[in-house]
């Protein structure tokens, strides 16, 4: 390329060689890389009205690029581009509007901008349609809708519909539930090196979903993914390691991707890394750190982490003892069907102890948690039939609870039992 001419050309003011001119300079082709020289000359052709260098110009305000930062002159431009019928800016406007950058936030608006990008064959844009859909944002939730234009950009190679519509197959989303299609997507996806859809992958090789279940690969895709800073698979990552599930087992390695999950504020790696802390796995054990962590999962409405949380107030392990709050933490993840919390909580209201005691709203809890295969609420609740208390005294189904916890590993004495069978009868 002979930049002098090309310089002539764009002094004389075509457009064409300005654009060609601010791509040279921002890529440093045959001049030195310098992007403020590069939005100088696509400034020219924007203001000229031609809409690739409007759009251009968008993008180099909306990431700061020769210019200074500047959302709204982003959308000015952008808008430019847009009201020419030109897809890329389209979907850029779309995307300012869904996210409220530069102006405020409009999904109605957003879907309007993706909408005409996407009908002149603009993945991206056929992708956010999809998401708009997916989610009702802008339009009326519609699944059937959201798999017809993720299935397009799909096609089109897109990664971020690829996954979405892998996501779709895997949840049964409008479209019959399709475990292999699901893989087959999250494949094309992963290949392009889409962090989500290599954990997603991962998680299909770790269940068995769709595919043959394997560890190692499972694994392999983590790892990927973890690599790019996806909390979901540096959890998963750190739950192998703690496990031992195709690696040796080592809770510093557990410890160490827990960590990274967690600090980017994910709330079951918050937890695990709170358990780490608890146990003193990979880590000197200290309580007090074990609560913080607990206590940032729990603030999230994790279950399992509001549930150990209520246990350390009631222990006391690593703050200070109170009973009131360990009731307040294990009704939060209680009534989120939880059922360790849903049997502790219906201790509390037996014993008396953080709240009034009442037997019924023990065997309330209790119920709850044994009607979802929790062996010690099972327990628990024949003991409460065989007792008569929160409920009228019923040794059928006393014999009824006392046997399904029995199935499910607690052990229970059987002379015990013919005892308080007698003691029934009579």
């Amino acid at each position: 390329m002979n930049i002098n001419k090309l310089m002539q050309a764009a002094m004389c003011g075509d457009v064409l060689a300005q654009c060609d001119l601010a791509q040279c300079y921002y890529n440093g082709d045959g001049v030195e890389q310098d992007y403020e020289e590069a939005v100088k000359w696509i400034k020219k052709a924007a203001k000229q009205g031609y809409a690739h260098a409007q759009n251009n110009l968008g993008i180099s305000y909306f990431y700061g690029q020769g210019v200074g930062q500047d959302y709204e002159k982003a959308v000015k431009w952008y808008t430019k581009a847009a009201e020419q019928d030109y897809p890329p800016a389209q979907n850029s406007l779309g995307n300012c509007y869904y996210y409220g950058l530069g102006v405020e936030q409009d999904y109605e608006e957003a879907y309007k901008w993706f909408k005409k990008a996407a009908k002149q064959g603009d993945a991206d844009a056929q992708d956010s349609l999809g998401d708009c859909y997916y989610y009702g944002d802008g339009v009326e939730q519609d699944y059937n809708k959201a798999v017809y234009w993720y299935t397009k950009a799909a096609k089109q190679d897109n990664a971020y519909a690829q996954d979405s519509l892998g996501d779709c197959y895997s949840n049964g989303d409008g479209v019959e539930q399709d475990y292999k299609k699901a893989v087959y997507w999250y494949t094309k996806a992963a290949k392009q090196d889409y962090a989500s859809a290599q954990n997603s992958l991962g998680d299909c090789y770790f269940y068995g979903y769709g595919v043959k279940q394997n560890y190692k690969k499972a694994i392999e895709w983590y790892e990927k993914a973890a690599e790019q800073d996806n909390a979901d698979a540096q959890d998963s990552l750190g739950d192998c390691y703690a496990n031992g599930k195709s690696v040796e087992q080592d809770y510093n390695e557990a410890y160490k991707w827990f960590k990274k999950a967690a600090e980017q504020d994910y709330a079951p790696a918050q937890y695990h890394l709170g358990n780490c802390y608890y146990n003193g796995d990979g880590i000197e054990q200290d309580y007090e750190k074990a609560v913080e962590w607990f206590k940032k999962a729990a603030e999230q409405d994790y279950a399992p982490a509001q549930y150990h949380l209520g246990n350390c107030y009631y222990n006391g392990d690593g703050i200070e003892q109170d009973y009131e709050k360990a009731v307040e933490w294990f009704k939060k993840a209680a009534e989120q069907d939880y059922p360790p919390a849903q049997f502790y909580l219906g201790v509390y209201y037996y014993d008396g102890e953080g709240v009034k005691q009442d037997y019924k709203k023990a065997v309330e809890w209790f119920k709850k948690a044994a009607e979802q295969d929790y062996p010690f609420a099972q327990l628990a609740l024949g003991n409460c039939y065989v007792l008569g208390a929160g409920v009228p005294q019923d040794y059928e189904k006393a014999k009824m609870w006392h046997d399904k916890a029995k199935e499910n590993g607690v052990e229970f004495d059987e002379e015990l039992l013919r005892e308080m069978e007698e003691a029934f009868k009579s």
